[in-house]
């Protein structure tokens, strides 16, 4: 949920000590392995915990509203804003994992004047991200939320916490470009959805300059679960207030039931924990990594809303939004560090080829075979509907349950 305080923290937690320019590889490399043995768990594992929480969050929620057809989706937000704030304040009285809530110098005046505002666009961007579910596909919502780092670029600049920098603006010009040939490609384009969605990136950018300009004192540096444990009390209650009178009054028990208790429970568990696997994944990774991995998770999303839900993605669709997650690799990582990157990926490549020629040769061909299947997928049913893919899945699935 708080995606740019996670870089900006990981950022800052990846950062060493001054070093000499020349490093032993050697001796690094036998740092890592005493790291390792020390920490007991490849960061590796933290980053793939971290993306099946955040997609299986996104999946959870468009499931619920959607395919179960819970239509209260400010209601579910308000549940999970609940269930994040009895958390919270367990954690803080038996775990040390909300120490770094006593670093931070909170009264009730900056409560009220920072913790509160910022509360009130959290709640109107969770809102309004919730209720686009209920009319795009996961994937044109994926590939809209693109657009987050130029709707925080040009917040910046309007709220004054950061100069006009027209060159920043060239370079987030190929985000645009991709969302825009993404939105015109769209096969099931709902207005209402679309106004929803740029409403919800609009707020959230507007939240995250907020929280730049309060997290700029020392004593107000907080990760992720510190300021889930101030901001859910406060969003809980502004979401609870307008559910009372938009959504309670048509809700049934019987739709709740429908439900069921059980996977409320499991929703909100699941959403709490991607805060919390938030945490631990902070200083085990680089920025450039967690960049990376959230691209990588946002084609996967993608992916996945073709199989479960069917989701037709156009020719069009798919190349704008290729060009949106390019420049917003760019723009987040800059040509100085992704240059060296791509350098020592191409090296590793290379080097696994040599190694391991039919490895690289199968994972070569699976490659391929997904992308076929991902073509397919999202092409046959607009060009040629008699081949969906779909279609076929649930022959094979109809053929086993009469087994």
């Amino acid at each position: 949920m708080m995606g740019e305080e996670k870089e900006r923290l990981s950022g800052d937690g990846s950062r060493s000590s001054p070093s000499l320019p020349t490093v032993n590889p050697e001796v690094e490399k036998l740092q890592a392995q005493q790291d390792l043995k020390t920490n007991g768990i490849h960061p590796a594992i933290y980053v793939m915990v971290w993306i099946s929480l955040s997609s299986s969050v996104i999946l959870f929620n468009k499931w619920i509203l959607s395919s179960l057809q819970f239509h209260y989706p400010i209601l579910l937000t308000a549940w999970h804003l609940i269930f994040a704030t009895v958390m919270t304040q367990i954690l803080a009285r038996t775990t040390r994992l909300l120490d770094g809530r006593k670093s931070v110098k909170m009264t009730g005046r900056i409560y009220l004047r920072a913790i509160v505002p910022i509360g009130l666009f959290f709640s109107l961007s969770l809102i309004c991200g919730n209720l686009t579910y209920l009319y795009l596909s996961v994937s044109f919502i994926q590939m809209l939320k693109a657009f987050t780092p130029v709707a925080v670029l040009v917040a910046g600049w309007v709220l004054g916490i950061d100069p006009v920098d027209f060159k920043k603006l060239g370079n987030v010009s190929f985000i645009v470009i991709g969302v825009v040939l993404a939105s015109f490609g769209e096969i099931d384009f709902v207005m209402i959805g679309f106004i929803f969605q740029v409403g919800g990136i609009m707020f959230e950018a507007i939240r995250i300059c907020m929280v730049q300009r309060l997290l700029n004192g020392a004593e107000f540096k907080m990760d992720p679960l510190v300021s889930l444990y101030y901001f859910a009390p406060v969003c809980a209650v502004m979401n609870l207030t307008v559910a009372l009178f938009w959504e309670v009054p048509k809700i049934s028990m019987d739709e709740v039931y429908a439900v069921g208790l059980s996977t409320f429970f499991a929703n909100a568990c699941c959403a709490f924990l991607l805060n919390v696997s938030v945490v631990f994944l902070i200083g085990k990774t680089s920025g450039l990594v967690l960049t990376l991995c959230g691209v990588l998770k946002d084609i996967l999303l993608v992916g996945a809303s073709m199989i479960i839900w069917g989701t037709q993605v156009s020719a069009l669709q798919a190349f704008g939004y290729t060009i949106a997650l390019g420049g917003m690799i760019y723009y987040k990582l800059g040509q100085k560090e992704l240059k060296p990157f791509l350098s020592e990926i191409g090296r590793r490549w290379a080097e696994f080829g040599v190694n391991k020629p039919v490895l690289r040769k199968i994972f070569i061909f699976t490659i391929f075979v997904f992308s076929i299947f991902f073509l397919l997928g999202g092409l046959a049913p607009t060009y040629a509907p008699e081949y969906d893919p779909k279609n076929y899945l649930v022959a094979a699935k109809n053929s086993l349950g009469n087994v």
